[in-house]
């Protein structure tokens, strides 16, 4: 399929596309006329891809679950010791996300402590005002 089709299909942009294609997430054949052209199970790469990245992952991150992309990703993961590396990349993910979460509700305490109407219900200072 073209590259139009794999958007359509997979609910992205050409431009995402060419994108993961660059970064070595997915790959392509070329027509004769230089058009891109993908296998049809692209378009579960795509949504895997998407689906991974969408949960907090980097496209580095992407990189190292290759070998996992072309089959469907199940909702919950399951341990296996043949995945640990995938694993460990989640791990470290999932601790820098936690330090950027600290870093945020630490801004967030402190800009309520100066203006500490906005802890009463969340809204703006018009809304307090009022």
């Amino acid at each position: 399929m073209l590259i139009g089709e794999l958007a359509a299909r997979a609910g992205t942009t050409t431009r995402a596309l060419r994108y993961y294609e660059e970064q070595g997430l997915l790959e392509s054949d070329r027509t004769s006329a230089g058009y891109r052209l993908y296998e049809p199970g692209a378009v579960r790469r795509v949504r895997n891809i998407r689906e991974l990245l969408s949960c907090g992952l980097t496209v580095e991150d992407v990189k190292s679950l290759l070998a996992y992309l072309d089959a469907d990703l199940p909702e919950v993961l399951s341990y296996s010791p043949l995945c640990a590396d995938g694993y460990g990349v989640g791990a470290q993910r999932v601790a820098q996300l936690e330090e950027r979460i600290a870093i945020l509700t630490e801004l967030r305490d402190s800009l309520v402590r100066r203006m500490p109407w906005l802890a009463a219900s969340g809204g703006t200072a018009d809304e307090q005002a009022a």
